[in-house]
């Protein structure tokens, strides 16, 4: 009986080494034809998530795969986060990891494409130590009480973001605290500053000129690019400490370079 439990364990350890040996490879394979799809400079991390992998390879269906690429440089933005969600991917093992021309159908795909604090830093003059953070319902009705205007009540939180960091200003360093809304234009992250503060978010407003000049050097439109694999931008938000675009797209098949839509 102990040896057959031992010849069982041995088994299920080579399934389990064969089933990721497999995966992986099929990874790389799709790694590679991710980077022509989205234009990258190096592979991108591919994951194919569901276990057994061996299961899925044989029926050529994958229910769900994500792609991620860090350290993405688009124009001024040199930091950018790319993921992208495949659901009900087709592919068939032999052509994964066959030398010849590969082509994928997936059924949707949900882009994201992250923008970092240290990215929009770098577009504000004078700003250091940059944070962005996530807004309430009660951080802009304080905000109301601590004098701002009125009309940031009607600010829907969810496109709303509060922009943190640290000028010098007559040589001593102030913490400066903006509270934006987030636009989404032509695929691009606008932002518009509403209310600030100097000496963190509790502090009373600023008179008007001082307020204006420091709105202008928050109001920003980043440019992150496309989304991954024809995504169309359907949403801006502040997340993780960071402003995500996100989107999705249907029916595509994706090879020799090129996504185009089957349904």
């Amino acid at each position: 009986m102990r040896r057959l439990v031992i010849a069982l364990l041995v088994l299920v350890g080579l399934f389990v080494a064969v089933d990721f040996g497999a995966a992986a490879l099929a990874e790389s394979a799709v790694s590679r034809q991710m980077r022509e799809q989205i234009g990258l400079v190096d592979d991108p991390d591919v994951r194919i998530n569901g276990f057994p992998f061996l299961t899925q390879a044989v029926s050529g269906h994958y229910p769900e795969v994500d792609v991620t690429a860090l350290r993405v440089e688009v124009g001024e933005l040199q930091d950018l986060s790319v993921h992208a969600r495949l659901r009900d991917v087709s592919a068939p093992l032999p052509m994964l990891l066959g030398s010849g021309p590969k082509s994928l159908n997936v059924r949707s795909v949900e882009g994201t494409v992250r923008i970092p604090a240290s990215d929009v830093e770098r577009l504000v003059p004078g700003i250091e130590d940059l944070r962005i953070e996530n807004v309430d319902d009660y951080v802009l009705q304080q905000a109301v009480e601590e004098g701002g205007d009125r009309s940031l009540r009607t600010i829907d939180p969810s496109d709303a973001v509060r922009l943190v960091g640290t000028a010098t200003l007559l040589g001593q360093e102030v913490e400066v605290s903006v509270i934006a809304v987030l636009q989404l234009v032509d695929g691009q992250a606008q932002i518009v500053p509403r209310d600030v503060r100097l000496g963190g978010s509790d502090a009373p407003p600023l008179p008007a000129a001082l307020q204006h000049t420091i709105e202008q050097r928050f109001t920003l439109r980043l440019d992150p690019g496309s989304l991954p694999l024809a995504a169309t931008p359907t949403r801006l938000r502040a997340a993780g400490g960071a402003l995500e675009i996100s989107g999705f797209a249907d029916d595509l098949t994706l090879g020799a370079g090129a996504v185009s839509a089957t349904g």
